[in-house]
């Protein structure tokens, strides 16, 4: 049996089954970063493997850190664990961490450095142990877990390509955008390319659910939003269905405020996360409408915890009950957030 022909509703998972539509009385969760630096377990496992990248790229040690907070948790998804970096890298990118200040790559500003790059179709070399991870992910998580695999968009990928860094206001990728559209619209499409073999490929190794990070979007502003963030997703998107009609594609173009409005529709994603910058009640009249929603509540929350965690958690979960909602952060949990108030959100979402 299919809900509006679209994933099997003998589906038990609760993730899947807010995502093929369903409203439950009970949301279920799962929590962007979950797997990090605020858990000491993590900070072990990554001690263990030396550096972040070799973490990213030892399928035993990064399907443990992917299960760290499930057994910790019991939370209903697991996302893998990875980094949005690896495909640039995969693509021929120069990539390291600097302890503290996070990613640095070589940069595309000119047509010979993306003529270095490598075929789309060449990432695989490098990401076969990220597809190892998932299989080992598949066999090893609790058997009502979902298990979410996920990649940078297009635009938000480009931003840290371009500029080498994150950077406040993606200056550089706008910059190459206005005065080489032809490169950097190249460059784009490559990514997406990429990303989708990448994320077609982790379908194949397990993944029940991939999700779509537009970090960055919120900084494409009328017509380039329209262009360098929706067509890409729903050109991922599209091929994706095309291939694997019954798995859900998350898409999450943060702080795209009225952007978030017919995202739906315009990628064909079955799930929109919203970030912390728009209101549940918000969000619940003008995009959930158009089906799932994920999110939203402010990572603060998880350092400062308290009454005031307890009530904005309440009140998301009350904003959304009308419909299919899957509860999260607005963003990925920060460092210094304290393990005992996600075990409060979590209590406080079952409970409501």
């Amino acid at each position: 049996m299919m809900k509006d022909g679209k994933f099997p509703m003998s589906q038990t998972k609760t993730i899947l089954r807010s995502l093929a539509g369903e409203t439950l009385p009970t949301p279920p969760i799962w929590m962007m970063r979950q797997a990090g630096r605020y858990l000491p377990e993590y900070k072990a496992t990554r001690a263990q493997a030396g550096d972040f990248l070799s973490l990213c790229y030892n399928p035993d040690l990064a399907a443990e850190v992917t299960l760290q907070p499930i057994r910790r948790y019991g939370f209903d998804a697991a996302i893998l664990f990875a980094d949005i970096l690896l495909v640039p890298q995969a693509l021929g990118a120069d990539l390291w961490f600097v302890t503290g200040e996070g990613p640095r790559l070589s940069t595309i500003t000119a047509q010979s450095d993306f003529d270095a790059l490598k075929p789309a179709d060449a990432i695989h070399e490098t990401l076969n142990p990220i597809y190892e991870t998932v299989k080992i992910l598949r066999r090893e998580l609790p058997e009502e877990t979902t298990l979410i695999g996920f990649a940078g968009a297009p635009w938000t990928v480009a931003t840290y390509m371009i500029a080498g860094q994150g950077t406040p206001d993606q200056g550089p990728a706008h910059a190459l955008m206005q005065g080489n559209t032809p490169l950097f619209e190249a460059l784009l499409d490559r990514i997406t390319e990429a990303t989708i073999d990448y994320l077609a490929m982790q379908i194949d190794a397990g993944a029940e659910v991939v999700k779509i990070f537009d970090s960055w979007a919120g900084s494409l502003k009328g017509d380039a939003f329209q262009k360098y963030a929706v067509l890409p997703c729903a050109r991922i998107t599209k091929a994706l269905k095309e291939r694997y009609p019954h798995i859900p594609v998350i898409g999450f173009p943060r702080e795209a405020g009225d952007g978030y409005v017919g995202f739906h529709a315009a990628t064909g994603v079955d799930c929109v996360a919203l970030d912390n910058s728009v209101s549940p009640e918000w969000a619940a009249a003008n995009v959930q409408t158009s089906g799932c929603v994920q999110g939203n509540l402010a990572s603060s929350h998880m350092v400062t915890g308290g009454q005031a965690l307890i009530d904005e958690t309440r009140a998301i979960v009350k904003a959304f009950s009308g419909g299919p909602h899957i509860f999260n952060l607005g963003h990925g949990i920060t460092p210094d957030a304290d393990p005992e108030n996600v075990t409060l959100m979590i209590e406080t979402v079952r409970s409501s």
